[in-house]
């Protein structure tokens, strides 16, 4: 099957600024596929060069097994795209604006009817007659995917669709990504980590222009970030992070009140000692918990102090 998204050594250069640096990777189709990065990583970039509107300076993007900067008017045909900022026109109203936007890609009749109607549900705005200007930024970025999706594209690009939302509006934008899976591939930057956690089958991490890891949330999770052990002591915490501290298998010991979060290098190792160092002080153990790596802990340690 081919992939929807393919980026091969893809290079970008702003004159003294390397917005991409050699970024590879490839979309599954069909797959929710999140573009995690701090700011000025590059994913907008990426998402330019893929819907037409930047070239590369090397490399390649393709869309379906076509060259994004070669096959422009076909590339474009199977792309929905939502940009960071989108604009609107504030006086008309989510259905006639829906159909302004599909009127663009040549649907009409009672095709074009059948798709505002389904997408004014799907994105939660059916019956609303407001106009644009008086909606909330959650109702604009949900109306933006509905625009996207006017064309019925094979590919959805998203360029952080929820940045700028408040809580609710952030679970009806994903609540609306979520719903789309099996229907389109959908691929979208986002720097917010629990995004990517809900709704993403897989995800790409990039750094400094580059691609510095890839691969399914789950594999993710357990591809390298530190095993931490949780412990919890009834009296003489300080104590015993001080002398779990100096053990060879401990990194970093946090302590906070009672509890002592400790990065570990050899499960076994701390299973063994850390019964033995807090009965040595007399203390009284009350747990110790294994804490799994999230990919909070993960996105740390690909991109350090720039997250």
């Amino acid at each position: 099957m081919t992939s929807a998204i393919e980026l091969i050594a893809l290079t970008k250069v702003y004159g003294d600024t390397r917005a991409l640096d050699g970024a590879t990777l490839t979309v599954p189709a069909g797959a929710v596929y999140g573009f995690l990065g701090p700011n000025g990583a590059g994913k907008t970039t990426t998402l330019r060069i893929l819907a037409g509107l930047a070239r590369p300076t090397s490399g390649e993007a393709r869309v379906f097994g076509r060259d994004a900067v070669k096959a422009t008017t076909a590339v474009r045909a199977d792309i929905g795209f939502l940009p960071d900022v989108p604009g609107y026109y504030h006086w008309m109203t989510a259905d006639g604006f829906l159909r302004f936007a599909g009127r663009l890609f040549g649907v009409d009749g009672p095709v074009l009817e059948q798709r505002v109607a389904s997408l004014l549900d799907l994105s939660g705005l059916k019956g609303v007659t407001t106009k644009i200007g008086g909606y909330s930024r959650g109702m604009k970025q949900r109306l933006g995917v509905a625009q996207a999706l006017i064309s019925a594209p094979k590919l959805l690009m998203l360029d952080e669709p929820t940045s700028a939302l408040d809580p609710m509006g952030r679970k009806d934008v994903l609540d609306m990504i979520s719903a789309l899976r099996g229907r389109t591939t959908v691929f979208f930057s986002t720097h917010i980590l629990s995004d990517v956690e809900r709704v993403c089958d897989t995800v790409a991490v990039l750094h400094d222009g580059r691609v510095v890891r890839e691969a399914p949330i789950a594999d993710l999770k357990h591809s390298g970030a530190a095993t931490r052990v949780l412990v919890e002591i009834a009296d003489r915490p300080a104590e015993v992070a001080s002398l779990l501290a100096e053990e060879p298998w401990t990194g970093e010991c946090v302590r906070e009140g009672r509890t002592i979060t400790c990065a570990i290098e050899d499960v076994e190792s701390a299973r063994r000692r850390i019964p033995q160092v807090v009965a040595g002080l007399e203390a009284s153990l009350v747990r110790v918990e294994e804490l799994e790596p999230t990919l909070e802990d993960v996105f740390v340690e690909l991109v350090g102090g720039d997250a």
